[in-house]
């Protein structure tokens, strides 16, 4: 697998080629992000330290677009769906829901779980195998909807 930091310099010289100055912007601001987070943790990341510095930026624009069409505001959304779309190149494909309640209904047969109160040890078991290729929410969401 490509270091997703030598895919983002490769990315940021066809942007600033191409001059394309809003991709080479986000693209500088990931590439600041893995900057910052090697600075506070005084070591240089790994390629799965830095995939998940990217979706902690991608998971910012989500909730970003969330607050921006709740308060009504589509340019800032359609922006912050922009990004989003540049960051998401470089993350691993994110499963589909059914693959996902795929993998819940096989960790519900493994715990024996069969109520509500049972999302925990649920939760656990399915995040370990979904880490990095599947949204927290919508995980908790689907286990919650096989629990009920």
């Amino acid at each position: 697998m490509q270091d997703p930091r030598e895919k983002l310099q490769a990315a940021l010289k066809d942007a600033m080629k191409n001059k394309d100055t809003q991709r080479r912007d986000v693209l500088r601001l990931l590439q600041s992000a893995i900057k910052q987070v090697e600075i506070d943790t005084r070591k240089e990341l790994s390629a799965d330290e830095v995939i998940d510095v990217l979706q902690k930026e991608a998971k910012k624009r989500r909730e970003s677009i969330a607050d921006y069409e709740k308060a009504g505001r589509a340019d800032m959304a359609e922006a912050e769906h922009t990004e989003l779309a540049v960051i998401e190149e470089f993350l691993p494909r994110q499963l589909t829901q059914a693959e996902i309640t795929a993998i819940v209904r096989e960790v519900i047969a493994e715990v024996g779980a069969e109520s509500p109160q049972d999302i925990s040890k649920v939760m656990g078991p399915v995040m370990a195998r979904v880490k990095g290729v599947a949204d927290g929410k919508l995980v908790n969401q689907i286990v919650r909807q096989e629990l009920a």
